[in-house]
């Protein structure tokens, strides 16, 4: 089993432990707080389990139909993730104001709340877990699913201080207040990872500061008037990142130095981004045809 996968499965199973306890924190309290923060869980199983898939596919290799690879499943997973948290957060909001039209008392507060931070710290050390090894692998799927769990702990927090402050008080409206609050940022959450997962899909540029990397090695080897780089185009697929280029050299230049070259650069820019797949073309600096496509 791939470390990816291992992960994959340490996220589904932190859903089923984190359902676990929340169901049974709104079981004894009867709280819309807990309830919401229960259903983000479910979507949290439902992500992983997506997360999962989505990882098993991408790590198949390049074939007849994909010569590329399957990288891009990965998007696909960041995306449903994404939606499922928009659709959680408004279950949470609808089921918030409900309970402000029509209010009812809470019991058991403090086994409740002792059961909901058990479930809080549970995801906050699997979420970051997540995240790390997602940013280490360069997996959108595995990076997202972590902020999606360390989302929950916000929800979590939310909820345990609204909660904790009808019990202190006896203001049950904070309840639901506090429940929509939580729900208002999940949605947010929930647009980044959408919006994230829609640009790796349209094949956007890599962030800039991997193109100034990328720049970086080529202005080291530009000789004015000899030695010159265009048409440089980069995207992103899941965990690979992509980069074409030319590169134009004296026409007088043996097929051996030109080549030396590129291959110096080629290193050069795997050294300063690693997992990535470079293509370059060479090109006689005087030919005008060797222009013709650059782009404006």
């Amino acid at each position: 089993m791939s470390v990816l996968k291992k992960f994959a499965w340490l996220s589904v199973a932190t859903a089923v432990v984190t359902i676990a306890l929340k169901v049974g924190a709104w079981w004894v309290t009867g709280s819309v707080g807990l309830l919401s923060d229960a259903a983000e869980s479910v979507v949290n199983l439902v992500a992983a389990v997506i997360a999962l898939i989505a990882i098993t596919v991408a790590e198949r290799p390049a074939d007849d139909d994909h010569q590329y690879g399957h990288s891009k499943a990965e998007y696909f997973s960041a995306g449903a993730e994404g939606a499922m948290i928009l659709v959680a957060a408004a279950f949470i909001v609808y089921t918030a104001v409900e309970r402000i039209i029509n209010p009812r008392p809470l019991e058991s507060l403090g086994l409740g709340l002792l059961i909901s931070v058990v479930a809080a710290v549970i995801n906050a050390v699997v979420g970051l877990i997540l995240v790390r090894a997602g940013a280490r692998h360069r997996s959108r799927t595995l990076e997202a699913d972590g902020k999606h769990l360390l989302t929950d702990v916000v929800t979590s927090i939310g909820v345990v201080v609204g909660v904790a402050l009808v019990w202190l008080t006896g203001w049950e409206v904070l309840d639901p207040v506090v429940a929509i609050l939580v729900g208002l940022n999940i949605l947010y959450v929930g647009y980044r990872l959408v919006h994230v997962s829609g640009m790796g899909l349209m094949d956007a540029t890599l962030p800039d500061e991997d193109n100034r990397a990328i720049e970086e090695v080529l202005a080291r080897h530009r000789v004015p008037g000899e030695v010159d780089f265009h048409e440089l185009r980069t995207r992103e697929s899941g965990r690979w990142r992509f980069v074409e280029f030319h590169a134009l050299v004296p026409g007088e230049w043996s097929v051996d130095r030109g080549h030396d070259l590129v291959e110096l650069v080629e290193q050069e820019i795997h050294d300063a981004l690693p997992h990535s797949h470079i293509t370059s073309h060479l090109e006689p600096i005087e030919d005008e045809r060797a222009y013709n496509d650059v782009h404006l």
